[in-house]
């Protein structure tokens, strides 16, 4: 959430426009009904939300439901492991471009400090939550500190993931030039810890595994960019407010919230996801460059 453009002044949604626990747990159990069975809090930063536990509370609780994560910065991840984990949360993401400080500052543009992340991620591990940790590759910016994050990670059992700079949103001045790209990445790594591919583990993974051969653990590279997986995602998404996205990129929502203030019944509420997801004919990234096409923010819209 860059501060140019949520500062101090910024207008935020009013509370009675948010979606409630309720009506989040109610479009949980119908995507659930319809096959879905993981479940991610992102954002945004989902730890803002008051009772951010409670809710993982009511939605570790939906039958059906295998795989219960959250995707957060870490800021508040120190203060809030313990919680989320007696809650029923599975496991955690957290967002983390740097450790150098001042390069840190450079990619999160918030003003966030790199300890209380790294204090956040230790947090979890103590409390027994399964971290793995996003970094996005900004070609000029951060490339420098892949090794140090692959070396941290390795030390701490972390597992980190590599995502390709991406032109998500209106506001990060994306430039093509400025992608690293996933095989530049997994040669970088290469040369100092030898690697081998992991097959994919589940049908729609967006990330290829790679093992190190010392046993040291593994990474990923998400390859949006130069290698794009639209055929093969898997994944809705819905905004705070109640539209429904059916990818990263989109534009413009679905809105589920005015059907579930309608007083829908369930089966209605299935329906209106299932043709929402049939119906779906996005392929920004393999159309990326054809065509112009205004895109959500990724502060709006969730990873």
């Amino acid at each position: 959430m860059p501060v140019e453009v949520f500062g101090p002044g910024y207008q935020f949604l009013p509370r009675n426009e948010i979606l409630t626990f309720g009506e989040i747990v109610r479009i949980t159990q119908a995507a659930v009904d319809l096959g879905v069975r993981k479940v991610r809090l992102t954002g945004g930063e989902p730890l803002l939300r008051r009772g951010a536990s409670d809710l993982v509370a009511l939605l570790s609780a939906i039958e059906g439901v295998d795989d219960l994560a959250m995707t957060t910065n870490g800021v508040l991840l120190s203060h809030r492991a313990e919680a989320l984990k007696l809650a029923g949360l599975d496991r955690v993401t957290v967002s983390l471009d740097a450790l150098d400080p001042e390069v840190f500052a450079k990619m999160n543009g918030v003003g966030a400090k790199v300890d209380r992340v790294l204090s956040g991620i230790e947090s979890a591990q103590v409390f027994g939550l399964p971290v793995k940790v996003n970094m996005v590759v900004q070609r000029g910016v951060n490339e420098g500190e892949v090794l140090p994050m692959v070396r941290w990670a390795r030390e701490r059992k972390v597992t980190l993931r590599f995502i390709e700079f991406m032109d998500v949103g209106e506001t990060n001045d994306w430039k093509k030039g400025e992608v690293v790209t996933a095989e530049e990445i997994v040669a970088l790594v290469g040369n100092e810890f030898p690697v081998e591919k992991i097959e994919a583990s589940y049908p729609g993974e967006v990330a290829q595994r790679w093992r190190f051969r010392d046993g040291g653990g593994e990474f990923g590279v998400i390859s949006s960019v130069s290698q794009p997986f639209c055929r093969d995602c898997s994944r809705l998404r819905i905004s705070a407010e109640g539209k429904s996205f059916t990818c990263l990129f989109s534009s413009i929502g679905r809105d589920v919230r005015k059907l579930l203030r309608s007083k829908a019944g369930e089966e209605e509420l299935r329906e209106f996801l299932a043709i929402g997801w049939v119906a779906r004919k996005d392929r920004y990234s393999e159309e990326r460059g054809l065509r112009q096409q205004t895109k959500a923010e990724m502060s709006y819209i969730g990873g």
